[in-house]
């Protein structure tokens, strides 16, 4: 949310528009009333606005994208310089050169030619050229300076474009307008409000209401910021973690001995396996002695000795299995 009041927006004058004689009808929806041959805006729908601008701007640098303030007026062109380095984003302030979005390639040779500049000005061998080639290095860095500073670092197009006075600046509108990138204007009452994609009702004349309104955007950008390196910070964790879970995981697949667990065999009902031998062996039955009356017969098998029976006792055993 917009942190400004009612107050604030008075206290700045955002509310005062241009003379009745000089208006746009289709600002009617957002003008309250004409006073001493003026028009002054609705600061309610004014808010209603900037919250729906800063919305936009906000969500926009959160998923990646990048503003450019423009702002070419006198009034203007310390605000806009400010607001957009608080917030690490792109400016005009000086001429918009024509081609600026549209013919983007020329302007990168622009920037190009201006490093070039800058490095041979920082070179040992600035000193040893002649005087002539240094003045017009410096002249030539100089220009390319004043109107391409705000954006050398610029790669590619701006996500959306922050406009202060749409009539001023039309050439940056037609521009915009043409690659379908999103405008953000202070919208005076003589200016035409469809020109915009997120029109803010207000004064673009006046320094402390440009102020005001180019601050407000450049803390919609600072929020979208700490959102996006939040999330960033959050991705990073969850993939740290992943990358955790699968190195135990291999750990796990490398030593699968370490996740079982230990059995009970014959070392644990028995003891140690250099004990087998001391196991104890089965009982055998103690032979019987025969009683007296009667014939005692023992069945062993073919070829099978009759253990625990003494010697007399076989014979006479294998006796009588021949009379049988």
């Amino acid at each position: 949310m917009p942190h400004v009041t009612m107050k604030e927006l008075l206290e700045a004058g955002v509310h005062f528009g241009h003379q009745t004689r000089r208006w746009n009808p289709k600002m009617k929806p957002y003008i309250y009333g004409g006073r001493n041959g003026i028009y002054i805006i609705d600061l309610h729908k004014t808010l209603l606005k900037i919250e729906e601008a800063y919305d936009f701007v906000r969500n926009t640098v959160a998923e990646g994208g990048r503003v450019l303030f423009v702002g070419t007026k006198k009034q203007a062109q310390e605000s806009i310089q400010s607001a957009a380095e608080r917030c690490q984003q792109y400016y005009v302030n000086q001429r918009w050169l024509g081609g600026m979005l549209t013919n983007m390639q020329t302007i990168r040779q622009r920037v190009q030619k201006l490093r070039e500049c800058e490095e041979i000005m920082e070179s040992e061998e600035w000193d040893l050229l002649p005087k002539a080639e240094r003045l017009n290095t410096t002249a030539l860095r100089e220009k390319l300076e004043k109107y391409l500073t705000g954006i050398k670092d610029m790669a590619g197009l701006p996500s959306v474009i922050f406009i202060v006075d749409l009539k001023k600046e039309h050439l940056a509108v037609r521009e915009a307008q043409k690659l379908e990138i999103p405008v953000v204007a202070i919208v005076d009452s003589n200016c035409d409000p469809d020109e915009a994609t997120h029109p803010i009702p207000g004064n673009d004349d006046a320094i402390r209401a440009i102020r005001l309104l180019s601050n407000l955007m450049a803390d919609a950008a600072l929020e979208g910021l700490q959102i996006r390196d939040k999330e960033s910070a959050e991705r990073a964790a969850v993939e740290a973690a992943e990358r955790q879970e699968g190195l135990d995981d291999e750990d796990i697949a490398t030593d699968p001995g370490a996740a079982e667990e230990p059995t009970m065999g014959y070392t644990a009902a028995y003891g140690d396996e250099d004990d087998k031998s001391e196991a104890p062996a089965p009982e055998v039955a103690a032979p019987v002695a025969p009683q007296e009356g009667r014939t005692l017969r023992v069945e062993a098998g073919p070829g099978q000795p009759l253990a625990g029976l003494s010697k007399a006792l076989q014979e006479e055993a294998m006796d009588d299995e021949d009379d049988v």
